[in-house]
């Protein structure tokens, strides 16, 4: 036996919930009204609405701060939102929140029955297979350097030109991707993911290829290849960094021609992919010693996006906690736990040697494990309270390299039987063991060393040339 639909309507103007309450009472809806959003928030703890219907000037959370809340908790909700400030820029706002329609007052209400009736219709007709897509951990961040991240997928999102997104391991670049093909004009196409790292290196080039049936012993069938799943498309290549020579210049052949032809076929086939590519290798070196093929480097790095490491942002440690504590516990189907202002802090203290992917594996820990409701600090894992990996702060590295700094310069200066340029020697030795720190410290990423260093791009090169060769 199904049920009436459910229709919940926020709005802080009594009068205005009167009316509606009074055009919806003899229809299929069954309503519930809220004057602030506190109220809609603790009742969608215990159930949802088919639609929610909301104005967007209230005291406390206003309708776009609402949209933002429920684009993380319940991104399936359509949401229809009512407002007297009709204009381009709270329409582009409106729209960017995530709602599904906006209505300007004063609005006929034949008119808003039959957006509420559309929007309801819009839910039901929601495929199975998007709440598999957006059952994903979403793209969460506040920090500055997140707010970058978000701005380059902005900009591209009317593009489909390649992108080569770096980082460390568990940054989150298949995040990234799905949000760069979602964001793009071929979000209503296939998103196809492959990582190089997981497959065996003389698969390979069936798997993005396909192979004819009895193209070598066990083909039985023929098999369609990631790249012709991926036509129109999207195809994200992770860990690219590690596809053999071999296969890289069959890849560069598609990206320069748009074709291909399966492994023992006679006739090719014309794709229309975009190709996004990630790695946490510095590929730049990997073509240097002759790895990595430097036209297809060029072909991939059309625009790059380098991820921060979450010790980049431990500002988000707050959202990025919350969010994987309750994503837990729903997964798991047991009472959701929060952090103490300790654990808090210990957390933000810590190095995330795995970044955020980490991250969630120990909030999901702590869903099972901890005891209280509430984890204290002393509830946290062994890895996070004796951590092998010491965190590296600019203060911690500079007082951690001064000893070896020191003892740097008194060798140099023993060397020498003239000591009227002392200054200057030491100078040169700081700045040799500051360089070979940040060099080290991020791995050898030159732009993210400068910027530590306070350098230009150019002055670390000239800097490397003269003090590291």
């Amino acid at each position: 036996m199904t049920h009436n639909p459910e229709l919940w309507i926020l709005d802080d103007d009594a009068s205005i919930r009167w009316v509606l309450e009074r055009t919806f009472n003899d229809t299929e809806f069954e309503l519930q009204s809220f004057s602030q959003a506190t109220e809609l928030y603790a009742a969608l703890e215990h159930s949802e609405p088919d639609v929610l219907l909301s104005d967007i000037r209230m005291p406390g959370d206003d309708g776009l701060q609402v949209l933002k809340h429920l684009q993380k908790e319940r991104p399936e909700l359509p949401i229809v939102i009512m407002t007297a400030h009709s204009d381009l820029e709270t329409a582009v706002k409106v729209f960017k929140g995530g709602a599904f329609e906006y209505l300007a007052k004063p609005f006929d209400l034949d008119e808003v029955l039959a957006m509420v009736r559309k929007a309801l219709q819009h839910r039901r007709s929601q495929p199975a297979a998007d709440s598999t897509k957006t059952s994903d951990p979403l793209l969460i961040g506040e920090s500055p350097v997140m707010q970058d991240v978000f701005r380059v997928i902005g900009r591209l999102s009317q593009s489909s030109v390649s992108v080569l997104i770096t980082g460390e391991t568990g940054t989150g670049k298949e995040l990234v991707a799905r949000a760069l093909h979602q964001h793009s004009p071929r979000s209503e196409k296939t998103f196809v993911a492959l990582n190089m790292a997981a497959i065996p290196s003389d698969l390979i080039e069936s798997e993005l290829f396909g192979h004819e049936r009895g193209a070598f012993t066990g083909a039985d069938k023929r098999r369609m290849g990631r790249f012709e799943q991926a036509n129109q498309g999207t195809l994200f290549l992770d860990e690219i960094g590690d596809m053999p020579l071999s296969v890289q210049t069959r890849l560069l052949r598609v990206l320069a021609e748009g074709q291909f032809y399966p492994v023992g076929a006679h006739q090719p086939i014309t794709v229309d992919v975009r190709v996004i590519a990630a790695t946490h290798r510095d590929l730049k070196q990997a073509v240097a010693d002759n790895q990595f093929r430097e036209d297809l480097y060029h072909r991939l790095n059309v625009i790059q996006l380098q991820l921060p490491a979450l010790r980049e942002r431990n500002s988000d440690i707050v959202l990025l906690s919350e969010f994987f504590l309750k994503k837990a516990a729903r997964d798991l189907g047991v009472g959701g736990k929060r952090l103490s202002a300790g654990a808090l802090k210990a957390l933000q203290n810590f190095y995330w040697p795995g970044n955020v992917r980490q991250l969630e594996n120990v909030c999901r820990w702590l869903t099972v494990m901890a005891p209280g409701q509430t984890v204290q600090k002393n509830e946290l894992p062994a890895e996070i309270l004796q951590p092998d990996v010491q965190p590296t702060s600019e203060q911690e590295i500079a007082v951690r390299e001064t000893t070896s700094w020191q003892q740097a310069i008194k060798s140099e200066l023993k060397k020498r039987d003239n000591q009227t340029e002392v200054l200057t020697a030491m100078i040169a030795e700081l700045e040799r063991t500051a360089l070979q720190t940040a060099l080290t410290n991020y791995q050898g990423h030159k732009q993210q060393a400068a910027r530590w260093l306070g350098w230009g791009r150019n002055t670390l090169t000239r800097k490397i040339k003269r003090l590291l060769k």
